[in-house]
């Protein structure tokens, strides 16, 4: 694949401070420079970067970089406040996410995501189907133009990678239609109100290659959406999944032939022994694409816990083939987040990004393990909480469960107390 980004690529990552042959990305890995630019060559390794995102800090999403986690934030056209959903994006930045996707729809959405490429260093995605169809509601209405508008505007703004749903074609609707949970995507539904209202192809499908263009000259990264990931555990890997997944696979070819970057967006809701399945399936079709999954979601009847749910799956996932984590909060299911919501279902992907990445033994993820042995052995609280996902909560956790304050820092903690900690009892019996 060539693009400007691959001209770009070495000018824009950290070099200076790594050793001789290693990049690093984001600070978390050092990757062997031959490594990431064959990858990113190969279109295994997205590199989501608009030259006009002036603050972007560079992400690498593919199997040889850590596994990244994305939060979807966004202001709400009935319950949410511009101020709040501020908060919970300085929130998730702050506990590390490593991209994160604006779904702002109503009048505030495109301040919001002004702000969103502002303020922070990280990418920054969207679904442009929104905007138009916060322009014109009946989206049966919109023209292929209006659809490209809107895309041709974000990029200008400086977004780094687009979710465009271009694999639903009118050929899968009646297998979609016809499932227990039909379609669930919202991007997904407008598109299909646009092909039931015209009988039309998906225009985003139809007129594909000029789509690519826009996409070439902005260096804007597609992430292929996934207009019908099953909603279901009965709707998963189905008939209608499958098809959208094999048209994406071809336009992932087309794709890199134009020299643009692609992401490909998954499922949804798959049960447990499914997943190492799903993952491979996409791997082989898209030709080790960098796989972007929500969840999956193992069990439907968890609401109000479904970042656990999705967070099993999460960690299957990105063991078997996914790059990119998309977060699930408590609310999934539910409603509009709120901050805590956020910060729960963020601590939860990044803990399944990480058991993920310890299991295939990427070096970043176990020297953090060892360390986390080395300063819980030797009782260092403060290089434990500094370790942890959420040093915040770690240490407020630690400190809020001592009836005597002036017991915390001790060799014990108030589990055990001093005279039960087998750690400090070894310790004691040890010293000369």
């Amino acid at each position: 694949m060539e693009n400007t980004a691959m001209k770009t690529l070495l000018e824009r990552i950290r070099l200076g401070d790594t050793p001789e042959g290693f990049a690093r990305i984001a600070g978390k890995e050092e990757i062997p420079l031959d490594v990431l630019t064959s990858e990113f060559a190969a279109g295994r390794v997205a590199v989501p970067s608009n030259a006009g995102h002036a603050a972007l800090r560079m992400r690498g999403v593919g199997r040889c970089c850590s596994t990244k986690v994305n939060v979807n934030i966004g202001v709400s056209s009935v319950s949410s406040d511009f101020e709040k959903e501020k908060e919970k994006a300085r929130l998730a930045h702050k506990l590390g996410a490593d991209t994160i996707m604006d779904l702002s729809v109503g009048k505030n959405a495109e301040p919001f995501r002004r702000f969103l490429l502002d303020e922070f260093d990280w990418p920054v995605g969207t679904v442009p189907v929104y905007q138009t169809a916060g322009r014109i509601p009946e989206i049966e209405n919109a023209s292929f133009e209006d659809f490209l508008e809107d895309i041709e505007s974000q990029a200008r703004q400086g977004v780094d990678f687009m979710t465009i749903h271009a694999g639903f074609k009118r050929a899968h609707l009646e297998w979609a239609l016809d499932r227990a949970m039909g379609i669930v995507s919202r991007g997904g539904a407008f598109l299909a109100t646009w092909m039931l209202k015209r009988r039309e192809e998906n225009p985003l499908n139809a007129r594909f290659d000029e789509l690519l263009d826009l996409l070439h000259r902005h260096d804007i990264t597609i992430s292929i959406g996934d207009a019908l990931r099953p909603g279901s555990l009965l709707d998963a890997s189905d008939r209608a999944q499958f098809a959208e997944l094999e048209e994406i696979a071809g336009l992932t070819k087309r794709a890199h032939a134009r020299g643009v970057q692609v992401m490909v967006e998954g499922p949804g809701h798959i049960p447990l022994h499914e997943i190492e399945m799903n993952m491979k399936k996409q791997q082989e079709l898209c030709g080790g694409a960098p796989f972007y999954v929500l969840g999956p979601v193992v069990c439907d009847t968890a609401a109000g816990y479904d970042h656990i749910t999705a967070a099993i799956g999460a960690t299957f996932a990105a063991y078997h083939g996914a790059s990119l984590l998309c977060y699930v909060t408590p609310k999934e299911h539910l409603g509009l987040p709120d901050l805590e919501d956020v910060r729960q279902g963020l601590i939860a992907f990044k803990i399944a990004a990480l058991s993920a990445d310890i299991s295939l033994g990427k070096p970043y993820a176990l020297r953090r393990q060892k360390a986390m042995a080395e300063a819980r052995r030797n009782f260092k609280w403060e290089e434990q909480f500094a370790l942890c996902l959420d040093p915040e909560r770690a240490r407020e956790y630690y400190q809020g469960s001592f009836t005597d304050a002036s017991m915390a820092g001790e060799d014990f903690c108030s589990m055990c107390g001093p005279d039960f900690c087998p750690m400090a009892k070894l310790k004691k019996a040890r010293t000369p």
